[in-house]
């Protein structure tokens, strides 16, 4: 096959704000064959703005980073036809379904091998969606309601409160910011619990961050 007639490679934007990270998996894929890394953005400000000047076909974007949690962006940076796959050490089943809700074509473990990651570009990049098929079933059932996500059923208010928790806020500290009462935000803090199944306030958290509720 002649040069003319070669496939163009795959356009991957690197989102990854550890250096180290990033320069790994950028020399891991520009040893692939037929994949070229066009740019690296370290925040999620940083990734639209790249994602619209170098028009990638696929974002490998990195869930944490510094200005904050990256399924936040998954819509803009896919805006132009970028399939954004996520990379996480987290991966949860409840965080594979804010990914496929996001518009996500994706989701790795950043512990994955090399190999792993080459093939899911590749997938990625020709329509596929990859998951770790042990993620898969829980990932169905989620999107079809047959088993709905803990803490689903949390209010606004309710969710502010859980996430005064994962901060460390005690209760008053909680009814302060929130501008309730003491005895308001006991009754938001027990709904929380009852909600998550959890028996105290460190069991919520735990169980916060396992299912994806905060980061």
């Amino acid at each position: 096959m002649s040069s003319a007639e070669a496939p163009s490679p795959i356009r991957v934007l690197l989102v990854e704000d550890h250096d180290m990270v990033a320069e790994a998996l950028q020399l891991a894929l520009e040893r692939a064959e037929g994949i070229t890394v066009v740019g690296r953005a370290r925040s999620r400000a940083e990734a639209v703005a790249d994602a619209r000047a170098h028009d990638p076909d696929v974002v490998l974007l990195d869930r944490r980073l510094p200005d904050g949690d990256a399924l936040g962006v998954i819509a803009a940076l896919g805006q132009d036809g970028a399939r954004v796959l996520v990379l996480t050490g987290d991966a949860t089943p409840a965080v594979a379904v804010q990914v496929a809700k996001a518009g996500g074509a994706g989701l790795l473990l950043k512990t994955s091998q090399l190999g792993v990651l080459e093939s899911a570009v590749r997938d990625v990049a020709a329509g596929g969606v990859v998951f770790d098929p042990e993620l898969l079933p829980a990932v169905f059932d989620r999107l079809t309601g047959r088993s709905p996500a803990r803490g689903a059923e949390l209010t606004a208010r309710e969710r502010e409160t859980l996430d005064l928790l994962a901060e460390g806020a005690t209760t008053d500290e909680i009814g302060r910011r929130l501008g309730v009462s003491r005895n308001t935000t006991r009754n938001h803090v027990q709904r929380v619990l009852e909600k998550l199944g959890a028996r105290s306030k460190l069991e919520a958290v735990a169980l916060a961050r396992r299912e994806g509720l905060i980061a």
